[in-house]
């Protein structure tokens, strides 16, 4: 059965343990099933030259800092796949690596939307010798794997500026991240990816809501699979602390 393509914003490292997202995740979890498999590209894993991780058991990554005990005694316990590592390698010409796991943009997300940790995830790295436009082609190489039982999927934020974010409960979003996020959501709805690839000049003040690109970089490899008239749909469409956007997208 063809598969999804997904988007999560995956906000704090904390949203593994609750909080107000996680039943977003779980509804799109018993809504897809459960795939054959997912090849998550995270914010969090970026390299030179392109890797794909291809253990049996990945490790789960702690990779963060100042966080409570038992967020970093945290462990999600999804299979790899190896198969599906050398498919995604075969694919994208990526080597295949046991030196990364799964962090925090996969495991925080997957544990609310397969909590029974039984669906095999890979990694795909962020190539960080590439520019938007050449993240966006590359991704293209993964659309036959929904035909094949897989889910691509992506892990970031539309808008993360965590200089900016407010700590407060139900900070109010700053006009230029509402923008922002607005102008993303509008170019998934027509299919517009040139805009989503420009994103510089998506909406004004694009550099305070992508002051750095790793976070939103993933939206370019779902934007990719996204074919003629297919349908797409947003979850958890809010900006938390003013400033980082959890809003997620679902294609097919």
């Amino acid at each position: 059965m063809r598969q999804p393509a997904v988007f999560f914003g995956h906000g704090s490292p904390m949203n593994a343990l609750g909080g107000p997202f996680g039943a977003a995740w779980r509804e799109l979890g018993e809504a897809v099933g459960k795939p054959r498999g997912v090849v998550m590209i995270s914010a969090h894993w970026e390299t030179r030259g392109l890797g794909v991780t291809a253990q049996d058991r990945p490790e789960t990554i702690h990779d963060f800092g100042n966080f409570p005990r038992e967020l970093r005694e945290f462990q999600y316990p999804a299979p790899g796949s190896p198969e599906l590592a050398a498919r995604v390698a075969e694919l994208t010409g990526a080597v295949q690596t046991e030196q990364w796991g799964l962090d925090h943009g996969t495991r925080s997300v997957l544990s609310h939307v397969w909590p029974e940790a039984d669906v095999p995830v890979v990694q795909l790295s962020l190539n960080r010798d590439l520019t938007a436009r050449q993240h966006y082609e590359l991704a293209k190489a993964l659309r036959p794997l929904r035909d094949e039982g897989i889910l691509i999927a992506g892990s970031g934020d539309f808008v993360h500026n965590l200089r900016t974010w407010k700590r407060e409960a139900g900070a109010e979003p700053y006009a230029w991240a509402t923008g922002f996020n607005e102008a993303v959501k509008h170019a998934f709805r027509v299919g517009d990816h040139e805009a989503l690839i420009d994103w510089v000049d998506l909406a004004e003040d694009a550099q305070l809501s992508v002051p750095t690109d790793e976070h939103y970089l993933p939206v370019l490899y779902v934007a990719a699979q996204q074919g003629a008239g297919e349908s797409v749909s947003f979850f958890n469409d809010l900006i938390d602390g003013g400033s980082i956007s959890m809003t997620g997208v679902r294609i097919g």
